[in-house]
């Protein structure tokens, strides 16, 4: 495969801001919470992201340690000689003291170098140190090659931030592939995964994590779920890849609570409040303040998870939400299901937006894997398959609505991303091996956790003829990541040829599997 050279930024701006953010938020012994040191001026400690990059946008998201203006200027060179200025918003209690700017009319498929500035509103005079920052806006021509990463599953199963092993080290590992983008799958946070400050391994060796208030017990009120998607952001590799690599990111059930569905009443004695609405609610401002999602306006005002993020000429991004339009976990055997895991609204805006997309590869983002089967206890299902490998019931019926409708309008170069049940895998889908014919073969790639236990790999279900072409999962329940691999996947888009390469890699850089896909196919 052909390559046309890839830009790396220069480091110096990356270095520069996030130095500047762990020396304002340096990390405190194991077992201490962190605490922001006040001084005259707001100081943007966090450090910064960038999120829903396209060919002439993008979101920059920064947090303040008090009220302040967030100002942003971008540049072509690191060293701001000729900058723009954009007049962010002025960030207060409301957001948690965080905001993006909207960045638009920018140059496409450009290196873009940009620097976060906060201002005290009442003297706009007194200003932090900037905190610098660098991403590559999407191509407009199609001979320009894509690279992007995904994964997800982080800090979970009572694995945090562990200083001893030098933190989330995935994370630094995957800024060094240099993507233009990571497509974070989900569970981005474990709000109902409290954090204790030592387990002892199997091996007798200790495992320690760093601890925050916010992280010692399950998150229910709205400071508490800021708290646990402020704490992967204790993580300097995370800050550090944050600055150089845009997200486009998804939640799934960790965001609120395991297995979570609307209208759920929680028999769980660690929760005070039953109500998964109002848990919900809280945990979707929380994510609408912490990420900078093009569709998610902060503070709590209305907005939406599902998206297309359009990358260019060669790719679309289909962001789905598995989460708070689904039924009730159930046997999943019903013959009549319209509301299914997306509910009727989001799968009539998925076959609407598949059919008027022109991009030569269609991302299906999935929080959840189609057929892998997830328990819920031991009569319900989490996901979509149910183990019964006949003919769609449940949940089956609006995958099967789908993919009838991807084959009859010839849409060509899908794919489904996931990540969600720890461990990596392929999976092919093919008519011939399936007990609902109607749909052409496509594949389904599954990586991580990035940084959380590991897990046994889940039966599959025939009803769409999948067959697992690699597996590398661990043999028992929840792994340390001291003792199994972290995981990414990895694609890449030939510019000249239009060849899509998919690689799961492994925490190492090791690529454990790798398919080349052609365009223009309609099933494969």
């Amino acid at each position: 495969m052909s390559h046309s050279p890839r830009r790396t930024p220069d480091r110096r701006t990356v270095l520069r801001g996030t130095v500047a953010a762990s020396a304002a938020l340096a990390l405190p012994a194991v077992g201490a919470a962190p605490a922001l040191a006040r001084s005259g001026r707001p100081r943007a400690a966090w450090g910064v992201q960038t999120g829903d990059v396209t060919t002439s946008s993008g979101l920059v998201w920064a947090r303040s340690d008090r009220p302040a203006r967030m100002i942003v200027e971008t540049s072509a060179t690191d060293s701001f000689r000729r900058t723009h200025r954009w007049h962010g918003p002025l960030l207060g209690a409301g957001t948690d003291f965080t905001g993006t700017a909207s960045l638009r009319g920018l140059p496409a498929g450009e290196q873009i170098h940009y620097r976060v500035t906060l201002a005290d509103p009442d003297d706009p005079r007194r200003t932090g140190e900037p905190v610098y920052g660098t991403f590559r806006t999407a191509p407009a021509r199609r001979r320009q090659d894509v690279r992007f990463l995904w994964s997800g599953d982080i800090a979970g199963q009572g694995w945090g931030i562990n200083v001893d092993i030098g933190g989330y080290r995935a994370y630094e590992e995957m800024r060094r592939r240099n993507p233009d983008f990571f497509l974070c799958s989900g569970d981005t946070v474990y709000a109902d995964g409290p954090l204790v400050p030592s387990v002892t391994l199997p091996d007798g060796r200790v495992w320690r994590n760093l601890m925050t208030e916010e992280k010692a017990k399950v998150a229910e009120t709205l400071a508490e779920y800021r708290g646990t998607f402020r704490y992967n952001l204790l993580d300097e590799n995370v800050r550090r890849f944050n600055a150089q690599v845009p997200t486009v990111v998804q939640w799934d059930d960790h965001e609120v609570r395991n297995n979570w569905y609307p209208g759920q009443i929680l028999d769980d004695v660690r929760y005070t409040e039953k109500n998964v609405d109002v848990l919900a609610a809280r945990a979707s401002r929380a994510f609408s303040e912490y990420f900078p999602v093009s569709t998610l306006p902060s503070g709590g005002r209305e907005g939406r998870m599902h998206r297309v993020v359009r990358y260019g000429p060669l790719l679309d991004v289909f962001v789905l939400d598995m989460r708070s339009y689904r039924n009730a976990n159930s046997p999943g055997r019903q013959a009549d299901d319209t509301q299914g895991i997306l509910g009727a609204e989001q799968l009539a805006w998925l076959k609407r937006e598949l059919s008027r997309s022109r991009a030569v590869w269609k991302v299906i983002a999935s929080d959840m894997p189609l057929g892998l089967v997830v328990p819920d206890g031991a009569a319900n299902f989490e996901a979509v398959a149910q183990g019964d490998p006949g003919a769609p019931l449940g949940r089956e019926l609006q995958i099967a609505e789908l993919l009838r409708h991807i084959k009859h309008r010839r849409i060509t170069g899908t794919l489904w991303l996931t990540a969600d049940v720890h461990y990596t895998s392929a999976q092919h889908y093919a008519p011939e091996r399936a007990a609902f014919k109607d749909f052409a073969p496509f594949w389904e790639f599954v990586s991580g956790p990035l940084a959380a236990g590991g897990f046994p790999a889940n039966a599959l279900d025939a009803t769409f003829g999948p067959e697992r072409v690699f597996v590398r999962a661990p043999e028992r329940a929840n792994v340390s990541p001291m003792e199994s691999s972290q995981y990414f996947g990895e694609v890449d888009i030939d510019g000249g040829s239009g060849e899509l390469t998919v690689r799961l890699r492994a925490e190492g850089g090791t690529v454990l599997f790798s398919k080349v896909l052609q365009p223009g196919r309609v099933g494969q």
